[in-house]
C-alpha cells in the first residue's frame, strides 16, 4: 500500500489534496515531516546511520528519527510511529517536547522534497543493546556529543546529511536548553 500525504500550499495550508509520496516527490508538492533528536542525560544525542539503499544521503548520519506525516495523522502521532519502526523503541506523548516548526526545499535528482518540518527533542535514556534498527531505513546508531556533531557540521557536512535547519537547531538547543 502506498503512503498518501496531505498536500499543502505555500503557506502550510491543507489544499484538501491528498497525493503519494512519489507524487509529491515529482511534482515538488508542499508535504509535512516530522524530525526528532534524542537526547540522553550525558547530553549526548543520538543519530542514525541512513541505510546505503536510500535514495537521499545514503551511509550518512542523521538526525535521530525522521519522516513524513501520513495523510490525516498528528506530527507527534507521525513521530511516535517513526520511532517505533526505525529504531523499535516505544515512546508516548509525554516524551516528546516540541521545538520550532521550518520548511525545507531538497532537490536530489529526480526527487524535489519540499516540507513543513517539525521538529521535537526527546530527552530519554536509551539502551543501544535494546534497539531493533528497520534495516532497510537505518544501519546503525550511535550517541555522539555537540562537537563531535559541529565538527562534522564545520567540516561541509562530512559524513553527515546535509540538512541544514536541523544541524542548527540542534546546536542551538543545546548549548541554550542543555546549558
Amino acid at each position: 500500500m502506498k503512503e498518501k500525504f496531505d498536500v499543502l500550499n505555500e503557506w502550510g495550508e491543507f489544499t484538501g489534496e491528498v497525493a503519494t509520496r512519489d507524487e509529491c516527490h515529482k511534482k515538488g508538492l508542499w508535504h509535512r515531516a516530522v524530525y526528532a533528536f534524542i537526547v540522553n542525560d550525558k547530553k549526548e544525542i543520538l543519530l542514525q546511520r541512513r541505510s546505503s539503499n536510500k535514495k537521499q544521503w545514503p551511509n550518512k548520519w542523521d538526525v535521530t528519527i525522521g519522516g513524513h506525516v501520513l495523510m490525516g495523522e498528528f506530527g507527534r502521532e507521525a513521530l511516535i510511529r517513526e520511532t517505533k519502526e526505525e529504531l523499535g523503541i516505544d515512546i508516548d506523548d509525554c516524551d516528546i517536547k516540541y521545538l520550532v516548526g521550518s520548511t525545507s526545499i531538497d532537490t536530489h535528482k529526480d526527487i524535489v522534497n519540499k516540507h513543513f518540518n517539525e521538529c521535537y527533542i526527546i530527552t530519554k535514556d536509551i539502551d543501544l543493546s535494546k534497539i531493533k534498527l528497520q534495516k532497510e531505513e537505518v544501519s546503525e546508531v550511535r550517541f555522539f556529543t555537540i562537537e563531535e556533531i559541529m565538527e562534522m557540521v564545520h567540516d561541509n557536512y562530512k559524513n553527515i546529511t546535509e540538512k541544514i535547519g536541523p544541524w542548527n537547531f540542534l546546536e542551538r538547543i543545546l548549548r541554550n536548553y542543555y546549558k
